[in-house]
């Protein structure tokens, strides 16, 4: 499902970032021209399949496809179960994290700390493989730290048990978000495996998209941070890598039109009290790109209605345009 067009460009698509990759982002990034978008992760335990948390990342039928739902676990018949339950609720493509670096995520061996066994990761792959009749992915860091890179391992054994695609951000677990992405390794897996390979890490420009594409000869690219208040860097990266040459900026106009069905998602997703905190995070990085952006996102903190956030947007648009 994630295979690239024969003769066509490369893929680009919308990393899964937790708390930030609900279906109302998702959705965005796809109007804005990602070729794809995967959930932020959704936890294997069966427990918490109910959860209010857990109910806003499920797979929907209704949503648009590829519908891709990223799980994160430890036990290889736990992540089959809920790759059933997944499947069953209209995922189309299972994901697998390991390439979450969060404390707490690592301080159960989920995430990036999976890639330190090897044979834990086969037996999550076999299980998961077996258990449903989807595409199944991965993605990962390049290891542990700078002495356990072991990422070609690891996508070895993705493609003997019959995974269909494997995405690899170019730090380790060590690393976390600092520092620059390196994509020596992202290089080398590409060329000892034959599944796709999708390269992620400090993609921001379309530019430096063409450039990572090119030196990883990847068959696609996610965009992670720097489509955070700008999901038009789908749509410029695509323009360029057809053209050459830079799209339009978005207007003013599409700022506010984008910002509205964002922050009425949001609140129709997780109810007003929870959204209108959810919004502010998104207004703080959409204010970055918008003049006097620094003086919306302080007046936007402070309200606590959706009705006076959605005024304060129509009226900060209505003093710039």
């Amino acid at each position: 499902m994630l295979q690239p067009h024969l003769g066509q460009r490369p893929l680009v698509g919308l990393a899964p970032m937790a708390g930030i990759t609900d279906r109302v982002f998702r959705d965005i990034c796809r109007q804005q021209g990602a070729d794809y978008a995967v959930s932020e992760m959704v936890a294997s335990r069966k427990s918490l399949w109910d959860s209010q948390k857990s109910s806003t990342r499920n797979a929907s039928a209704d949503e648009t496809s590829p519908r891709i739902v990223q799980l994160i676990g430890t036990e290889p018949e736990e992540l089959a179960e809920a790759a059933v339950w997944q499947a069953s609720q209209g995922a189309q493509v299972i994901d697998i994290n390991m390439g979450c670096p969060a404390k707490k995520v690592c301080d159960v061996a989920a995430g990036s700390a999976l890639m330190a066994h090897p044979d834990k990761v086969q037996a999550i792959f076999e299980a998961l493989v077996s258990a449903v009749d989807l595409p199944i992915t991965v993605k990962t860091r390049t290891g542990s730290d700078a002495e356990h890179q072991n990422v070609l391992e690891i996508a070895q054994i993705a493609q003997a048990c019959g995974l269909k695609g494997m995405s690899i951000h170019g730090r380790t677990r060590a690393d976390k978000f600092s520092g620059h992405a390196e994509y020596n390794l992202i290089k080398l897996v590409k060329q000892q495996v034959t599944i796709p390979i999708i390269a992620n890490g400090d993609i921001s420009t379309p530019e430096q998209a063409l450039f990572v594409l090119k030196y990883t000869a990847s068959d696609g690219i996610l965009i992670g941070r720097a489509a955070q208040g700008y999901p038009w860097i789908f749509r410029e990266i695509k323009h360029y890598l057809t053209t050459l040459t830079l799209a339009e900026k978005p207007s003013l106009s599409e700022f506010e039109s984008t910002i509205n069905t964002h922050l009425t998602g949001l609140y129709e997703l997780y109810g007003s009290h929870l959204g209108i905190r959810i919004a502010r995070k998104h207004i703080g990085w959409y204010s970055q790109y918008l003049p006097n952006g620094e003086v919306l996102r302080k007046d936007f903190n402070r309200l606590e209605t959706p009705q006076t956030q959605l005024r304060l947007i129509q009226s900060y648009f209505h003093e710039h345009t």
